[in-house]
């Protein structure tokens, strides 16, 4: 969809650690629509590297709404490309909390046009929350891409 409607992407992983990017570059030919992408695992690497703002961090954390936004958005620009994905989460077995327990993942995808996001509880398990984590970024994409193309 990216290559027929002449669009590029890239990414801003946390929880994800690069799956989607090793999904993307898995196919033949996705050199023509996908830029790259960033693993930014710490906060500093997302305020440093991808914008996010301080403020953000301090005041929702990484796995929150406003955070992957920032992420989405400040790659799109960093990277310079029509499209990026963003992905936070606590993929577990640990790390969770009451509030954002284990399996809480945010997703966002970002356009010049559109920031769409949504949050995921996808369970307790480590790996099944990185590939559906994955797979529902790529689908959020695909729904953002067929929305902008009919437009």
């Amino acid at each position: 969809m990216l290559q027929e409607n002449n669009k590029t992407l890239s990414t801003a992983e946390s929880c994800t650690g690069g799956k989607i990017a090793h999904y993307l570059t898995s196919v033949p030919g996705s050199s023509n629509y996908f830029r790259g992408g960033i693993v930014s695992y710490s906060n500093e690497l997302k305020e440093n590297i991808l914008g996010v703002k301080q403020s953000s961090l301090i005041k929702y954390g990484a796995v929150s709404k406003e955070v992957v936004e920032e992420m989405a958005d400040g790659t799109r620009k960093k990277l310079n490309t029509d499209y990026a994905i963003a992905t936070s989460g606590i993929a577990g077995p640990g790390g969770g909390t009451k509030e954002k327990p284990v399996g809480t993942t945010w997703i966002a995808v970002s356009s010049s046009k559109r920031l769409v996001s949504e949050k995921f509880m996808m369970g307790d398990h480590r790996e099944r929350n990185i590939e559906k984590a994955t797979i529902t970024a790529l689908d959020m994409l695909r729904r953002l891409i067929e929305q902008e193309a009919t437009e």
